[in-house]
């Protein structure tokens, strides 16, 4: 009996206003059908294969794939970091909701539906929403990335919401578009092609116009990476309005969908003018430039960076960093430099040393710039990201201005026996002295000439240098220390030569120790 009360009410006629009831069940069978179009969606392999894909990519990356510089995460760029990914899914999708809203013409079975209450439109509704469990599953995934990393000790920044939300709304849009061309077109190779047409036409686009902010912003996902993080209010990213684009062109394809569907009721329709207005905000929103506020801010960080930092004495030493870096100095920057500040004889051992950390912004968030030597003495720099062959190269930095006095006097070295003392200083405490030295090393290498990263001016090696503080390396460093303390006069002057610096820290000379090398490759 009520089966059939309802199915009474569905079937009112056209212009009489259904009752409560019969609103509330309609609704119902609305979401009744997405529910099972939802876990249909689930058996379609490539869904199911690019869900599970993304779900192990994301445990592999939390558990087992966060090693050096991924240990101390600046949250401002992790945010980006979680858009890439669900576009794999939101590819699978588009092409599996095509095909299920495709099933009944294939099959043969769209007359059957005209003897159902649900209106074309509604069903249509209904794979829209089929697609919502899977963007929440990517929204659910990409809160534990951002928790996971603000968990670390070294987490520093502060994530965007705003871009915290692309990743699931780029899933909700690619289900949502499958669905408007499942309704345009009959025809299930519409919707690989769409795939074929989105990944090689902003590419046309970008080489034929040289890709202006405008065009780059229409993509779900802008990532831009490249430099070292920036300090949050410096990104510039329009986050916000990009995130209102995405959200009112998701709600313009439901709408055209449903109109295509014949769902042209005022509702439908006042929808359809909200959404297409907030996309249209979104894009004129996210197509501005960088503000001239914003150029002036980067660049007053980049060319004067104490202005905008608080400092902290931690032992001997002075710590000056950007606010959401503050803590690092404490728990990252003052232990190394004490190690390798003990390693150091003579005045060295006791000298005040300034730590600033520098940011070049100047050029936007895909350029890696370099620093420019200081010429300050005691002054080191160090970055915003740290963490892997980062923490050598900022113990390479500490050393050479121990022993050359500033940035700017070390940058000047070449074939210079004072280096030995520079890379037994930075790595002389390391754990692992041997990995150390080839991962600040450009080549990764051991043997040969080569050049020493450090942050600002790269320190030149030759192959016999390299060899020395090899040997070093591989001694206890309690026999190599009081060595170091006793003669570092000697070994810290520009006079003595590579073979009196072997002598003196009980290295056999090579045949090359005596020669001029100065025609090194390492040192052109």
């Amino acid at each position: 009996m009520s089966s059939t009360t309802e199915l009474v009410e569905e079937a009112a006629p056209a212009g009489v206003e259904p009752a409560p009831a019969a609103k509330r069940h309609r609704a119902a069978a609305v979401i009744a059908l997405a529910r099972f179009e939802a876990r249909q969606l689930l058996f379609h392999i490539p869904v199911f294969a690019f869900l599970g894909f993304y779900l192990a990519f994301t445990g592999w990356d939390l558990f087992n794939g966060r090693e050096g510089m991924d240990e101390f995460p600046a949250l401002q760029d992790v945010d980006r970091a979680t858009q890439a990914a669900p576009q794999l899914l939101g590819v699978a999708l588009l092409v599996c909701v095509n095909r299920t809203v495709l099933r009944s013409h294939r099959r043969g079975t769209d007359r059957h539906f005209d003897v159902l209450v649900m209106e074309p439109w509604r069903r249509t509704v209904a794979h829209a929403l089929s697609v919502v469990p899977y963007a929440a599953l990517t929204a659910l995934v990409v809160a534990v990335q951002i928790v996971w990393a603000g968990h670390k000790l070294g987490a520093v920044g502060h994530p965007s919401p705003a871009e915290l939300a692309v990743g699931p709304l780029a899933v909700l849009l690619s289900g949502v578009l499958g669905v408007l061309l499942a309704r345009l077109f009959r025809s299930s190779f519409v919707a690989p092609l769409a795939v074929v047409v989105a990944v090689v036409l902003p590419t046309m686009l970008s080489s034929s116009t040289g890709g202006p902010r405008w065009q780059q912003w229409l993509s779900p996902v802008v990532t831009e990476t490249g430099a070292d993080p920036f300090p949050s209010e410096l990104l510039g990213r329009p986050a916000a309005w990009h995130a209102l684009y995405l959200m009112g062109l998701i709600g313009v394809l439901i709408c055209a969908a449903v109109l295509v569907s014949g769902g042209r009721n005022r509702i439908v329709q006042a929808a359809t003018a909200v959404t297409l207005a907030a996309t249209v905000a979104g894009v004129a929103g996210q197509s501005q430039g960088d503000s001239a506020a914003l150029l002036a801010a980067r660049t007053k960080m980049s060319v004067s960076p104490e202005k905008f930092q608080t400092c902290h004495e931690y032992g001997r030493s002075t710590y000056c960093a950007f606010p959401e870096w503050d803590a690092r100095a404490a728990l990252d920057w003052a232990p190394l430099v004490d190690r390798v500040q003990s390693l150091a004889g003579g005045a060295a051992g006791g000298e005040r040393l300034t730590v600033r950390q520098r940011i070049d912004a100047r050029y936007g968030l895909t350029d890696d710039a370099t620093f420019d030597a200081s010429t300050t003495p005691g002054t080191v720099t160090v970055g915003t990201r740290w963490g892997g062959n980062r923490v050598p190269e900022f113990a390479v930095g500490v050393a050479s201005v121990l022993v050359a006095g500033s940035e700017a006097a070390a940058g000047e070295w070449c074939d210079d026996a004072r280096v030995v003392t520079v890379m037994w200083l930075a790595l002389g405490n390391e754990s692992d002295p041997m990995t150390a030295f080839r991962n600040v090393r450009l080549d990764d290498s051991i043997e040969g000439s080569a050049l020493v990263l450090a942050p600002t001016n790269s320190i030149s090696l030759s192959a016999e240098q390299t060899r020395i503080v090899r040997e070093l390396l591989q001694k206890p460093r309690y026999s190599v220390i009081p060595k170091v303390k006793s003669h570092w006069t000697e070994l810290t002057s520009p006079k003595t030569s590579l073979a009196r610096v072997a002598e003196l820290l009980g290295v056999p000379a090579g045949s090359k120790a005596s020669a001029d090398t100065t025609e090194d490759e390492s040192c052109e």
